[in-house]
Parts: structure tokens; sequence; C-alpha cells
């Protein structure tokens, strides 16, 4: 199954999913034998093996955290290689004073926001697919 890359179709078709919960990035110690962490995502770093978790398992496991997110899913199946979607949504949440933090999947887009921000993100997010709509 072939992604989408046409940038107006990506936007108009991304259909924001806010998932219950809040998010959380840790890094792992090179070190540190990571089989009690079942992480959303990971991503192996030189200074350590950074991995997303819910904020719940992070402070069972007694993991340092410094940002709190929410994670919201664009349920369009975005092509690896498609051109200006991550701009797009960035610079919408940007001029909205929200920072995002992007993880590309194979499928789909996942971006985490401020908790805090999480329903005004989404309300940005489908502002933005009602105009591709339009």
């Amino acid at each position: 199954m072939i992604g989408e890359n046409d940038l107006g179709i990506l936007l108009r078709d991304m259909q924001p999913e806010l998932h219950p919960g809040e998010f959380v990035f840790c890094s792992l110690d090179p070190q540190t034998d990571p089989a009690p962490v079942r992480p959303l995502g990971s991503f192996r770093e030189h200074e350590g093996l950074t991995v997303i978790l819910p904020k719940t398992q992070a402070d069972q496991l007694g993991l340092p955290y410094a940002f709190v997110g929410a994670w919201i899913t664009l349920n369009v199946h975005s092509a690896l290689e498609s051109v200006g979607m991550t701009a797009a949504v960035s610079q919408s949440l940007a001029q909205a004073g929200i920072p995002c933090n992007v993880v590309a999947g194979y499928y789909h887009d996942h971006l985490f926001v401020p908790a805090a921000d999480a329903e005004r993100a989404l309300e940005i997010l489908r502002d933005l697919a009602s105009a591709k709509n339009a």
C-alpha cells in the first residue's frame, strides 16, 4: 500500500485523533536494560535510547522526563517521502504558540504537543483540514 504524496489531500484527509492519556520522552542510558520498558516508539542516539512512553509507565519505572505531552495521530496514510505536511502542521501550531514533536510512522504521522494545549492543537488541525475541504 503506497502512501499519499499530494499535500492538499494529506491536509484535507488528515483526521487528527487525540489519544487519551499523557506521554513523555525519556532517555535511557546506553548501559540500561530496556527490557521493562514498553515504548510507543524509540530512537537510538549517541547519548542513549530515547523512548516515548505513557507518563504512568515512566512514573512506575522512576524514569525522569521534562516534557508531558498529548499524542495526536494524523489518520491519513502519508508517504514517507511526501513533502510539506510536517511543515504545514508545524507552522499552523507554531503560529498559535504550540510546540510540536513529530514522529513519522510507516503509515501515519504522530504529534506530541504539550498536554495543556491538546484540545487547542486538535482544533487548529481540524481547522487546517477544513480549510483544505473548502
